[in-house]
């Protein structure tokens, strides 16, 4: 585990190891026990459970954490609650879908979020960051770490409309959404603009543009609406000299190209974007992260865990920006002896 390997990644100066990563492993608590060699439930006290992750952290040699600041917490009561499927122990994170502030498509196509939202102090929203990062290395002083946005465009879209609302928006007069998305968009730059100034070397995108099976509105609207807010977003901070991250689910295979020409340095993927394709156009000038399919932990055997593994180092070793990890997340129900027997394949595989 450490900062000089994944940032050695992230700067494209490849590391003698493949740096890795994982997502939500630090609510599984039976593999925090196996790992850490403490009994550690959902009802432990905080101190052991931190004990728990650090040394999941340590053993498993996480170089990179992802992380992003800004949410839907400015949306204030322009904002739909679309609840929560149950993915933790016990189903603790279950929560029933919330009421849409918007009572019609016409209502989504006139709002202005630059008269509804607030405007934001510069200065404070810089400190934000700042802080923000500065905390994240108190807590645990190892691995790359990162501040960002995580309602970018289309999520801050989702956040605000709920699916239901959004498509029917979008079904209603694709021009106009666009103009909304325009709005939005301009809007929501000040916080770009406090991550250029903000004093961090790495900023995380998060934006859900797609589903499973790719876009949800032609590409063309994309091309149109999303890419050009992007470009506006993103020119800032490349100036600045940071490195800039992006995550989306679903496969956002078309559009990679896209985000590279916006100014993306790496990107996070899940299974379903063809981590090969990045690879082969931009293995050489761009990070990336992923993208083990969580489902053969879940369901395979050890041969398919260990063929997943070798697949994935067999398209990013050769990559001096590639981060192995499992995309999307590593649920809390998958097998405590497939996790370990992933980590045991990785660590094989690893060393270049």
């Amino acid at each position: 585990m450490s900062y000089e390997d994944g940032m050695a990644a992230i700067n494209l100066d490849m590391p003698k190891r493949v740096p890795r990563t994982e997502y939500s492993l630090e609510m599984h608590w039976p593999l925090l026990s196996a790992v850490s060699g403490l009994d550690v439930r959902a009802d432990s006290p905080g101190e052991v459970k931190n004990k728990a992750i650090r040394t999941l952290y340590e053993k498993w040699n996480f170089d990179f954490f992802w992380s992003t600041t800004i949410g839907g917490e400015a949306f204030a009561g322009w904002s739909t609650d679309m609840g929560h499927a149950e993915y933790m122990e016990g189903g603790v994170d279950y929560r029933k879908v919330g009421v849409c502030p918007f009572k019609s498509p016409e209502e989504v196509l006139v709002f202005d979020p630059r008269e509804s939202f607030d405007k934001l102090d510069h200065a404070a929203l810089v400190k934000r960051f700042e802080d923000s990062y500065r905390e994240q290395f108190r807590s645990w002083p190892h691995g790359v770490r990162m501040v960002g946005t995580y309602t970018t465009c289309m999520s801050g879209l989702i956040a605000m409309l709920g699916w239901d609302m959004l498509l029917l928006a979008a079904g209603t007069d694709q021009k106009r959404f666009g103009e909304l998305t325009n709005r939005y968009c301009g809007w929501f730059q000040q916080y770009m603009d406090a991550l250029a100034d903000a004093d961090v070397p790495i900023v995380m995108i998060h934006d859900d543009m797609v589903w499973t099976a790719g876009p949800f509105i032609h590409p063309d609207w994309y091309r149109k609406y999303v890419f050009p807010n992007f470009k506006k977003y993103f020119t800032p901070i490349r100036e600045s000299g940071k490195k800039i991250m992006f995550t989306s689910d679903g496969d956002y295979t078309q559009f990679v190209d896209d985000l590279a020409r916006a100014g993306v340095t790496g990107f996070v993927l899940e299974p379903m974007t063809d981590m090969a394709y990045i690879a082969e156009r931009y293995g050489s000038t761009h990070s990336f992260v992923g993208n083990a399919d969580t489902r053969i932990l879940l369901m395979g055997s050890k041969a398919d865990i260990r063929a997943e593994v070798e697949r994935c180092m067999a398209i990013g070793k050769k990559c001096p920006g590639f981060f192995m990890a499992v995309g999307n997340h590593i649920p809390p129900n998958t097998p405590v002896e497939h996790c370990l027997y992933y980590n045991e394949v990785y660590e094989e595989l690893s060393m270049r």
